[in-house]
């Protein structure tokens, strides 16, 4: 899934994350990061313009952030949630 850094996996979902960067991905760094809350290692200021500090870590493919995917046809397919934000498509409350 081609993320389209919209910032929604990284401010709503609920996720562990690595706590400090500069200790790595080990038990005693992971800490909780509830939904609704940006996560730390999230940078810029709106949708389309975010970007994580971790990426190119070399232990980032082994988190739960790398691991997070839908039901995408092929590796380069754009996620579906990033191009309904893009768009500036609203969910309604029924």
């Amino acid at each position: 899934m081609k993320c389209l850094r919209c910032g929604h996996c990284c401010i709503n979902y609920d996720v562990e994350i690595v706590d400090n960067k500069h200790d790595g991905l080990n038990e005693n760094n992971v800490t909780y990061k509830p939904g609704g809350v940006k996560c730390k290692h999230l940078r810029g200021e709106h949708p389309g313009a975010y970007s994580c500090e971790l990426h190119d870590m070399e232990w980032y493919k082994l988190t739960p952030c790398y691991d997070f995917g839908q039901i995408e046809s092929s590796p380069d397919s754009e996620c579906r949630m990033g191009r309904f934000i893009l768009d500036g498509k609203q969910r309604t409350m029924r």
